[in-house]
């Protein structure tokens, strides 16, 4: 077993960690030979394994960098069965937000007009600088993120930010055991049916609001469906298995398990949704209900941007 992340923030790794006492149960089943976190492997030993050494590889974070998709491409090489591991693998996740932008957007905020910054040369990290020792290098950084089957065939997608760990085991349970798999490119450890129909919110059959608030600006009930409240959630567009624990929590729905087979594109998912839900018949009365959603674009596609039909920003 292998595991390893690209552009991501860490959580999915800690969610493997997170398996606690099962960790035996994985470890009595499998050795691992590759998990740069918390481990001490190097990417020669990768690429001294035979070609499908590796049975199982967890690659959690999205592609964002030369090395991010190196080491991709290497392990789809050294591996039987490739996990695309959480939202960022699945769906771009949150690095994907970066294709709102560019290379050369993000690196003028970073290295120049960002409140923080003194840059007054203007210096740019370069991919090689010459040194008295010699050449030191960095990963090149890409204009755009990419999903991880952007890069490399994947076998199974395993969604959420990070991914329920009682999920992670029982798809890995399920490969060790030899177990009848879904259809390779199917997404595991998660339902069809959105996190609408697991939700135990109360809801009328018909939703209709007037304003769109953010979550502070009301004073939850703790009972009443979140769009219903004007609040909003991503339930319908959604896919669920998570066992909404966002909700459960008395937050709404963020949207990280992706969507239901029946709707690829999360956003128009939601766009749709919502189109239904404005109680009014006046063009400009639609227009203010609709200009107080926050972001629409960041909330819509919180983590799916890269694996939208938008996909990126057009400069």
């Amino acid at each position: 077993m292998a595991v390893y992340w690209g552009a991501a923030c860490g959580g999915c790794c800690v969610s493997v960690l997170d398996v606690h006492e099962k960790l035996f149960d994985v470890v009595a089943a499998a050795d691992l030979v590759f998990w740069p976190i918390a481990l001490d492997f190097k990417y020669k030993d990768v690429e001294a394994m035979a070609d499908d050494y590796i049975d199982v590889t967890l690659y959690n974070g999205a592609v964002r960098n030369s090395e991010n998709e190196h080491i991709a491409k290497l392990l789809r090489k050294k591996t039987k069965i490739l996990v695309a591991y959480g939202s960022c693998a699945h769906m771009g996740g949150i690095p994907g937000l970066g294709n709102f932008s560019n290379r050369k957007g993000i690196f003028d905020r970073v290295y120049q007009t960002s409140e923080s910054t003194v840059n007054e040369e203007k210096t740019r990290p370069q991919i090689e600088t010459e040194m008295p020792e010699g050449t030191l290098t960095l990963p090149e950084f890409y204009n755009d993120v990419k999903t991880l089957d952007q890069v490399v065939d994947v076998d199974y997608y395993l969604p959420g930010c990070p991914p329920q760990t009682e999920r992670l085991v029982e798809v890995f349970m399920a490969i060790v055991t030899g177990a009848e798999l879904p259809p390779k490119g199917s997404v595991v450890g998660a339902l069809e049916k959105t996190q609408c129909d697991e939700c135990k919110r109360e809801k009328t059959d018909e939703k209709v609001i007037k304003e769109f608030k953010r979550p502070w600006e009301i004073e939850d009930d703790g009972k009443t469906c979140f769009l219903e409240q004007g609040v909003i959630c991503m339930g319908p567009a959604t896919r669920g298995g998570c066992g909404v624990r966002c909700i459960e929590g008395n937050a709404p729905c963020r949207g990280c398990y992706g969507p239901p087979a029946t709707a690829p594109d999360p956003g128009a998912k939601m766009m749709s949704a919502i189109a239904t839900m404005i109680d009014s018949d006046d063009p400009e009365e639609i227009e203010k209900i609709i200009d107080q959603v926050a972001d629409p674009a960041g909330t819509f596609y919180r983590f799916s941007l890269p694996a939208s039909i938008i996909r990126k920003t057009i400069v």
